[in-house]
């Protein structure tokens, strides 16, 4: 009898275990991705066989106009995942319609994708065999990626960061404008890619989040055909309010797909992406991750290293002729600029270029104003060794900062020794300089809800800021920098034809990116600096020529420097002139002071 009942409370146990053992082994609940794979597979064929429907003879004709449409909506439905796999292609297909640098060839390509075809098209500035290459590129390289389409099986991760980064477009890309410059279809594409995101979604995961939360789901829905509607319901673009549907309409899907992915509990990010996955939307103070625009030595870098920064940052003895700091060409109390037209060598004479403000400068992928150093350790560590700077190598350790000896504690609290090289001084200086940063302006205040401060003449600011000026096609919201998003890994140069006094009679001198590879396209070209605190960081431009913001979009409203009869043949402004009223100007120029965010400083 006892043993059958330990045979029985044996089986009952290990019944019990099993089932137990199960239960925290069991699976997650499974997603099929195949549909939403077949999705954006079926819209790139549609691209590819559009594409073999426009009349090449009569190019601007309005069945041109009609199946070019049909393109780029097929195009936006697939652009998630295509440009997800093939960032360059995606790029390449959907990027400006401006000739292409290539540096290791040092090869000019000239422009091709939709945006090129746009302007065949709405133009006619082509001719027919540009538009034959053209159509031949654009078929070929999505006949590649389609391949990779193919062969990589969407998943989890890579669904929800294609997604993340489609809805950083919407407000990146389509609320510019950026993707159709000419046809201005831009809020319209803006309703394909969230149809799109709702087809996916119900394709997909819909089902796992109405068995975990019924009212998320039902929330996301509705959002997202509110969001539709009140597209459609503005049918006139010029007045359409961008202001209010990326707080009220745009904002809030982010905000449900970000807590949509955590619901899901099918994939947790890891790894550095430039943008936090886990911030609610694009414009708060964490949305952005230093680590993905830092130098690899940098990223993580200590309490301890970024306190040995500030100290060396104030600190004049890092130069060799002990009277030139960081701080005297980056004041905090001027906006981490200096307020000159151009800064002061070790001389005390003037330098050739403007110092740019040091705030939110880590979010860049090019520094100086002709770009030529690729990080901001390297930035420095020119500065270092310019002799009309600190003129110092960066592989000699000048012991004379020692003399404060708080150093020696500073150095092995941060590195473990006291350097036999500057490498750890520029390390420290670029870990402090990447944490002045500021997202809590007027404007992100606004725009993320906080609070509803922003005047109408601000409102209409920021919408032609957005819209008629042209102004977040160069400086991309929300960062309002040239570092092109999603992927921010490429800072933009532009050739605007900036002139040599304010007077505008002649051109600026200064060649730029030009002396980097001695490329006739590249002559003016310099870096789209960042439009945060412009405010506080007069003057204005790579020369200081101008010293107030009604200068400054003076020079634009007339076209740059090719509408003020300069000779600059590569321009890249896509506009000649922009027809800006005196109020409109006004407006433009109240949205730019909301961006006014002053680091406060920060105590080590």
């Amino acid at each position: 009898m006892k043993l059958k009942l330990f045979g029985l409370l044996s089986m009952l146990l290990f019944t019990f275990t099993a089932c137990s053992y199960k239960q925290k082994k069991q699976p997650k609940q499974g997603v099929d991705w195949s549909m939403v794979q077949q999705y954006y597979l079926n819209n790139l064929d549609s691209t590819l066989v559009l594409l073999a429907n426009l009349d090449s003879i009569d190019r601007t004709s309005k069945h041109n106009v009609t199946v070019f449409k049909n393109i780029r909506t097929a195009f936006k439905k697939s652009e998630p995942y295509l440009s997800y796999l093939n960032p360059k292609s995606g790029h390449r297909v959907n990027g400006p319609a401006l000739p292409v640098f290539r540096e290791n060839s040092g090869k000019i390509l000239p422009p091709v994708g939709l945006q090129t075809l746009e302007e065949s098209i709405f133009l006619g500035e082509t001719t027919s065999q540009e538009w034959k290459d053209n159509i031949n590129f654009i078929k070929g390289t999505l006949e590649k990626v389609r391949k990779e389409m193919v062969y990589y099986q969407l998943d989890a991760k890579r669904f929800f960061l294609s997604t993340h980064q489609q809805l950083l477009r919407i407000v990146s890309f389509s609320m510019a404008g950026f993707d159709t410059p000419v046809s201005q279809w831009g809020v319209t594409e803006a309703k394909t890619s969230l149809q799109s995101l709702l087809f996916v979604y119900q394709k997909s995961i819909q089902t796992i989040i109405r068995s975990k939360d019924q009212n998320l789901d039902t929330t996301f829905v509705k959002s997202i055909h509110q969001a539709i509607q009140t597209i459609d319901y503005h049918k006139n673009i010029a007045t359409f309010n961008k202001f209010d549907f990326i707080k009220n309409h745009l904002n809030p899907i982010t905000r449900l797909w970000v807590t949509i992915r955590k619901k899901s509990d099918l994939w947790q990010p890891n790894g550095v992406y430039p943008f936090n996955l886990d911030a609610p939307t694009f414009f708060e103070e964490n949305s952005w991750d230093v680590n993905h625009f830092a130098s690899p030595k940098n990223q993580n870098a200590t309490f301890n290293q970024i306190a040995l920064g500030k100290k060396l940052f104030n600190d004049a003895n890092i130069s060799k002729t002990r009277d030139l700091s960081c701080v005297s060409c980056h004041n905090p109390k001027k906006g981490y600029a200096d307020g000159l037209q151009f800064s002061l060598d070790n001389s005390g004479k003037p330098l050739t270029r403007n110092s740019p403000t040091l705030i939110n400068s880590i979010f860049q992928k090019a520094f100086f104003w002709d770009g030529k150093s690729g990080n901001l350790n390297e930035q420095i560590s020119n500065v270092f060794q310019n002799d009309k700077e600190f003129n110092s190598t960066v592989h000699q350790f000048s012991d004379q900062i020692l003399v404060d000896t708080t150093y020696v504690n500073l150095f092995k609290k941060a590195y473990g020794k006291v350097p036999e090289s500057n490498h750890d001084i520029v390390r420290a200086i670029a870990s402090y300089v990447a944490t002045l940063n500021g997202f809590s302006s007027k404007f992100d205040k606004n725009i993320r809800g906080e609070e509803n401060t922003f005047t109408v003449s601000e409102k209409r600011g920021f919408n032609l800021f957005m819209g008629k000026a042209l102004c977040a096609t160069c400086h991309f919201i929300p960062l309002t920098n040239g570092t092109v998003p999603p992927f921010y890994s490429d800072t933009e140069k532009e050739a605007i034809g900036v002139p040599k006094t304010k007077n505008n009679q002649e051109l600026d001198p200064d060649l730029g990116f030009y002396h980097m590879y001695q490329q006739e396209y590249h002559k003016t070209m310099f870096k789209t600096p960042t439009l945060r605190n412009i405010e506080l960081t007069a003057p204005y431009m790579h020369n200081g020529v101008y010293n107030t913001l009604e200068e400054v979009l003076d020079f634009y409203n007339k076209g740059g420097g090719a509408g003020l009869g300069f000779h600059v043949p590569n321009q890249t402004l896509p506009f000649d002139n922009l027809d800006l009223s005196a109020q409109e100007i006004k407006d433009l120029i109240a949205f730019m002071k909301t961006l006014t965010d002053v680091q406060e400083e920060i105590v080590y």
